[in-house]
């Protein structure tokens, strides 16, 4: 079963919706035994990097995620927020996160760019993952953005005055800053390539 991480900071019922459009059914989860029989599991980002912890902690869902994600090695796609907490720290109200993925999350220059980037902006995909993706148009909205330590883990890249990391993969773990529950076509493809073939 789809597990959808429900928590109060997120987006979840535009996921839902996006899985449904695929013709697929997902189970909203919104504690940590929840996740049990997941077969990939989807987090959602909405908001800020602290407040989407907290909620996390609330829902007393971060040991079991650890569980299921990196030691079970159940497929995980994290989406805008849900892709900045897998690093170690977020300048985002100066916020410890996961630290499944080392680097750190950085804020764009407002000096340089409109802040938040918001729109359609083009992904291009610079590693072979499990799960294959092409150059496209995918829809942003945000303000930070990772720097991963490792350069292995960067899966697509974005120019914004200057190329940024905007998906990232390592293993079964999947991130994308980019919203793929609103991309139109770009996204609903990606989408139903992770849940069918990661």
């Amino acid at each position: 079963m789809i597990k959808i991480i429900n928590y109060k900071a997120g987006n979840a019922p535009s996921v839902m919706h996006a899985v449904e459009k695929l013709g697929l059914t997902a189970q909203f989860v919104s504690c940590g035994e929840d996740l049990a029989q997941a077969t990939h599991i989807i987090l959602p980002g909405v908001g800020s990097a602290r407040a989407t912890m907290d909620s996390l902690r609330e829902m007393d869902m971060l040991a079991a995620l650890d569980e299921e994600i990196r030691g079970k090695k159940i497929p995980f796609l994290g989406i805008c927020v849900g892709l900045q907490i897998l690093f170690e720290h977020s300048a985002e109200e100066d916020t410890p996160c996961l630290g499944w993925l080392k680097g750190r999350v950085h804020k764009f220059d407002s000096g340089k760019v409109r802040v938040p980037q918001m729109g359609w902006n083009e992904v291009n995909f610079v590693k072979s993952a499990s799960i294959p993706a092409k150059k496209d148009h995918f829809y942003f909205v945000n303000s930070y953005y990772c720097r991963p330590e490792d350069n292995a883990d960067i899966w697509g890249v974005t120019d914004y005055c200057g190329e940024f990391c905007s998906a990232i993969n390592r293993e079964n773990i999947y991130g994308t800053q980019f919203h793929v529950e609103k991309s139109g076509e770009a996204g609903l493809a990606l989408l139903r390539t992770f849940l069918e073939e990661a």
